[in-house]
């Protein structure tokens, strides 16, 4: 199973402020009296163990220094050079555009059999149009402050790998909140092309689409965030700064119940459709 680039790099740079910062205690040290000892100021000391800034070889040489263990200063520098090299690379990747972020998955949906997918805000990737996946890329990229002009490719590339529910081999178990329905994330005719592509596809063999209604009364589970499940093996999870991804199995188990506690709160086939047709009424 593949990571995220922004997710990779950044738990390299976790893993070097994270034994940073356990120097630092071990040595009884506060925050300040460290960065006295280093000779910068102590907000430098906090940025880098929050790994906020990726700190230099000397800064590493510095604070090993303060807190007596040179034995580790090369070791922590060459993680840190390591570290630093991936975030490089995914900053690069970025600028590189969405369409290569889009691409980048097509083998990893690929090599997938079993998708279970829960969405709260948005339509799933997997089940998005053209037109409404490039209206959420731009929006996407101006809150990144990141180049819009690629969006209308990006999302074609989106469209193309998702492809892979019409290919042998993969079962998809979708869940969304029906507000997701009711979130106009495109103008009129995309969000009524978007909505109808949904009763196409929920009509696929391969695919299970099941919608939990606004009006269903005593939740067992509340509306968690978006999230995806892929063979047992890996969670991708939306927050608003990153993607994360869980591989702890205990983790995973955690996010397999409360999907499973979603899925029988949502409605299919029918009931379903009848949501679908609903929200393409109130478009007016």
């Amino acid at each position: 199973m593949s990571v995220s680039p922004s997710s990779a790099a950044q738990a390299a740079r976790e893993a070097v402020a994270g034994r940073l910062r356990d120097l630092r205690k071990e040595a009884g040290l506060t925050i300040v009296e460290l960065a006295h000892r280093c000779g910068w100021h102590y907000s430098k000391t906090s940025r880098i163990e929050n790994a906020l800034t990726g700190p230099t070889a000397t800064d590493i040489r510095k604070w090993c220094e303060a807190t007596r263990t040179q034995d580790q200063a090369q070791d922590l520098v060459v993680q840190s050079v390591n570290a630093e090299s991936m975030y490089r690379e995914w900053r690069h990747q970025i600028r590189r555009g969405q369409k290569q972020l889009q691409e980048s998955l097509v083998q990893f949906y690929r090599d997938t059999e079993l998708f279970r997918v829960y969405s709260s805000t948005l339509v799933p990737g997997l089940l998005q149009t053209e037109g409404y996946a490039a209206a959420v890329l731009r929006r996407a990229a101006r809150f990144r402050d990141l180049p819009i002009e690629d969006s209308a490719e990006a999302a074609r590339a989106r469209v193309e790998r998702s492809r892979v529910i019409h290919e042998q081999g993969h079962r998809f178990v979708i869940v969304v909140e029906e507000s997701v329905l009711r979130y106009q994330m495109a103008d009129s005719d995309a969000m009524a092309a978007q909505l109808g592509h949904l009763l196409t596809a929920g009509a696929l063999p391969a695919v299970s689409l099941g919608i939990v209604p606004m009006a269903a009364r005593e939740r067992m589970r509340w509306p968690d965030e978006t999230f995806s499940v892929y063979d047992d093996a890996l969670v991708s999870v939306e927050l608003v700064s990153a993607e994360v991804n869980v591989t702890q199995p205990s983790e995973i188990a955690l996010y397999l119940k409360a999907f499973e506690q979603l899925r029988q709160l949502a409605v299919y086939g029918v009931k379903a459709r009848a949501l679908i047709l609903s929200a393409i009424e109130a478009l007016g």
